[in-house]
């Protein structure tokens, strides 16, 4: 029978049992949420919480439960509710065999069933479903590759500009290169899966790879990289590229081939892009500037002016009008620049009102916000235009430099900037005092000191330094402290202060005036390097170098900052440090002959060694052939190292350089005596005797060599050196009487002083013992008359000895054979036989 094994459920049964067994979540009871207490409470109040029901716990229930088995309810007593509902009464329920009693609801999908994985209170835990997990995305598919690929080359990009803005050049260039490889390989991969590769990708890689290029300068492979980019006609918007293919250009001082470029990029851009568009026509105008076509940069800056101008194009103009010395046109343009309009807000929302908190609180919101920080950076750049301007067409516009400025003073005075008049003043003072003309700059200064105390203290900071450059004192004090009551936190004034005082030699007077600019400005660097001075004066080389290397932190490359933390090392007897800090000097200026010969210095006396010194000192002499110091030293190298022929032309330039000083000619002669050139020498010491016939030392040298060579004129240069050194003889002893002279006076001084304390012995002694003293007061006047003057000159015996001025010659090395004893026999006593015999 077919219907042997379906049973029928009677419908006399309790519907609870339909639903026994069953897993029962309550967190899963929506129906019965009206009633639910815990849930309204949580709705109205958004903080509670409905308690969850502990795990293992049965929740309570209402109604009835079938035997052996329990119902979950909701919090309202009501038993949960499926999508099936009971079949009506009399209405028998199929069954299969061996099948438990399932309901067909609608809940099997979402993995619920009667005889799932049970714990041992009989339901499964929350949590614990035993449904079948959702389908995961394999990560080795083709898709899953690609996007990593795809990621991998947007982060090699982001890297690569990154550092490049950190300034890492090469570092970019490597993410650059990485990120061009890996897009490749992303290219042909996405070409076979999908047809058609990322073409914005490839775009943003190619872009990124030339700007790191061009920042390298790799200027070839920019260029190329751009290339592709452009041809691609698939980038609508390439073309744009051109502009930094015509910067390149520029760079490469291919001038027409950049402005081609840019003429094309012009092209591109339509008449809407305007702001874009006079961005690169400024560019044309500049490349033509430096080409020199003055013309062509004037038709397109004139341009620019008439659609959108700016400060910088109108000061561009201005230079080319005044390059090509065209007076009408630098003053149009002059007043016209005055017209341009700064597009700035009203300055009055930065001044808040004292009674209105409100005011206070915007004030100190904006004081220094972005937007304040970009007007000051307009103003600024309007004021430095300006300025510039006046100082480039005044001495060109009129007659004189004085009227140009003038009229320049008097067309910004009535223009929106007319704050700029004074300076103008200021700045015209200034140019009065670069062209040498003191007197004209004083008085445009001194108009200043009736004025306000904001003009009068710069006025009066200008004329200190120029009474100081004058080395009038006494006026630069004046002004200084003119300037300091005008205003007492002006730290220039301080400065010159000091500068006063150092120069008075009030040392200590200065550095306070120092610290207190310092006080005032810590980074006032003429403070801080007048300070350093001032403590290297006092002997505080401590503090010195403390001022230098604070100054070093602020100027990494001044020469002079160099120049003194080097010295002050020396002072301080740390040869090491001195030499490493006029490494860097050097570094910085090459070219310095006192630093090259402080080197040098240091190397020879401080580290022995004279190979190293003699390239700072060659180095020295030629950058600066005339420092007497250097070229001693490289002849006296030469000498002791034994090439006295190329010691020849230094003495003999430093001749030329001191003739009256006869050392320099005497190592000259005394070279070539060395080198075996005695004629030479003996000329060279004749024409030495002719240009000082009183030197015994010539005449020594010129007896010993007629001597040695064997001359006739050898009695002519002895008669002459006896004459020499009777006279030099006859010098040194009216020297010795002169001094003799003074003692005695000086001995009569302190005798009349006793003798006038002591009058009454004044007459005491005897005619004998006064003519014994008077004696003996003239034996001290007359001075001791030397044995040698009482013979006759032609007998006396005179001294030809001399003392080379090259110093003594090396001894000459001893490589001669022992000599032997005359009585050693080198047989001694044997007897010799009759084989040895001669025959």
């Amino acid at each position: 029978m077919a219907l042997a094994n379906i049973r029928l459920n009677a419908p006399e049964e309790d519907d609870d049992d339909l639903y026994g067994g069953y897993d029962y979540d309550p967190t899963l009871d929506v129906e019965a949420l009206e009633n639910d207490e815990g849930f309204q409470q949580a709705v109205k109040t958004s903080y509670g919480q409905r308690p969850p029901v502990p795990f293992g716990t049965k929740p309570p229930a209402t109604g009835r439960k079938p035997p052996g088995s329990f119902v979950p309810g909701t919090a309202s007593g009501q038993r949960l509710k499926t999508g099936a509902r009971p079949p009506p009464s009399g209405v028998p329920m199929l069954q299969l065999d061996g099948a438990t009693a399932r309901p067909m609801t609608s809940v099997r999908g979402a993995g619920f069933t009667s005889h799932g994985k049970r714990n041992a209170q009989g339901y499964e835990a929350p949590g614990q479903s035993s449904g079948a997990t959702l389908e995961t995305r394999s990560e080795d598919s083709p898709e899953e590759r690609m996007k990593a690929m795809e990621k991998k080359v947007n982060d090699l990009v982001e890297e690569s500009a990154i550092q490049l803005s950190r300034g890492n050049k090469q570092l970019a260039l490597d993410r650059g290169k990485a990120a061009a490889r890996e897009e490749r390989q992303f290219s042909r991969q996405r070409e076979q899966s999908v047809g058609e590769a990322n073409m914005d990708l490839t775009y943003w890689v190619l872009f990124n790879l030339a700007s790191v290029y061009h920042a390298n300068e790799m200027f070839t492979e920019a260029l190329n990289t751009y290339l592709i980019v452009i041809k691609n006609k698939t980038y609508s918007s390439a073309g744009r590229l051109r502009i930094n293919m015509g910067n390149i250009y520029c760079e490469q001082n291919n001038l027409p081939q950049a402005i081609k470029m840019y003429r094309m990029a012009l092209d591109k851009f339509p008449a809407t892009h305007k702001v874009l568009r006079m961005k690169i026509m400024e560019n044309i105008a500049a490349v033509f500037v430096k080409m020199g076509q003055y013309a062509e940069a004037i038709n397109h800056y004139e341009v620019i002016m008439s659609e959108r101008a700016s400060f910088k194009t109108a000061l561009n103009l201005i230079l080319c009008y005044y390059a090509l010395c065209d007076r009408e046109k630098m003053k149009q343009t002059f007043l016209q620049m005055l017209r341009i309009h700064l597009h700035v807000g009203n300055d009055d929302r930065y001044y808040p009102r004292e009674d209105d908190p409100q005011s206070v609180m915007l004030h100190d919101a904006i004081k220094d916000d972005h937007l304040k920080q970009y007007e000051d950076e307009k103003k600024k750049e309007a004021e430095q235009s300006i300025v510039t301007a006046a100082k480039v067409i005044a001495p060109s516009i009129e007659d004189s430099f004085a009227a140009g400025f003038d009229w320049c003073a008097e067309a910004v005075r009535t223009s929106a900037y007319a704050s700029l008049v004074s300076d103008l003043e200021i700045t015209k003072a200034v140019t009065y005092l670069k062209i040498k003309d003191h007197r004209k700059a004083i008085e445009t200064l001194k108009d200043f000191e009736k004025k306000d105390a904001k003009l009068a203290s710069p006025a009066a900071t200008n004329l200190s330094f120029m009474f100081l450059l004058d080395n009038d004192v006494q006026q630069a004090d004046k002004y200084a402290d003119l300037a300091i009551g005008s205003d007492h936190y002006n730290p220039a004034a301080l400065v010159n202060k000091g500068n006063c005082d150092f120069v008075t030699g009030e040392f200590e007077k200065a550095k306070e005036q120092y610290l207190e600019a310092l006080s005032i400005e810590a980074s006032c660097t003429e403070a801080l390097f007048n300070m350093g001075l001032v403590n290297k004066k006092l002997g505080q080389l401590e503090e010195a170098l403390d001022c230098f290397i604070k100054l070093h932190s602020i100027l990494p490359a001044h020469p002079q900052v160099l120049f003194q933390i080097a010295d002050v090392n020396e002072m301080l007897g740390d040869t090491a440090q001195a030499i490493e800090w006029f490494t860097q000097l050097l570094n910085v200026v090459p070219s310095d002959p006192a630093a090259l010969s402080r080197l040098g210095r240091l190397y020879d006396k401080e580290q022995n060694d004279k190979s190293t010194a003699f390239q700072f000192y060659q180095d020295a002499h030629r950058y600066y052939p005339c420092d007497i110091d250097v070229i001693s030293w490289l002849g006296g190298y030469y000498v002791e190292s034994q090439f006295c022929e190329r010691a020849i032309p230094y003495f003999e330039h430093a001749a030329v350089l001191q003739p009256d000083d006869i050392k320099w000619q005497l190592m000259v002669a005394s070279c070539h005596r060395r080198t075996g050139n005695y004629q030479d020498a003996l000329e060279h010491y004749k024409r030495i005797h002719l240009k000082f016939p009183d030197n015994t030392d010539c005449l020594k040298y010129l007896v010993r060599l007629c001597t040695d060579l064997g001359l006739q004129d050898v009695a002519e240069y002895a008669a002459k050196l006896r004459k020499a050194e009777k006279v030099k003889e006859a010098r040194e002893h009216k020297n010795q009487s002169n001094s003799a002279g003074r003692r005695r006076r000086d001995r009569d001084t302190s005798r009349d002083r006793v003798d006038s304390a002591r009058q009454s012995s004044g007459r005491q002694g005897s005619a004998s013992q006064q003519n014994s003293g008077q004696a003996t007061i003239v034996q001290q006047e007359s001075g001791a008359v030397p044995e040698d003057w009482k013979r006759p000159a032609a007998n006396r015996d005179f001294d030809a000895s001399y003392a080379d001025p090259l110093g003594e010659m090396p001894a000459r090395p001893k490589t001669a054979a022992r000599q032997r004893p005359v009585d050693e026999d080198e047989f001694g006593d044997e007897e010799l036989g009759d084989d040895l015999l001669p025959e």
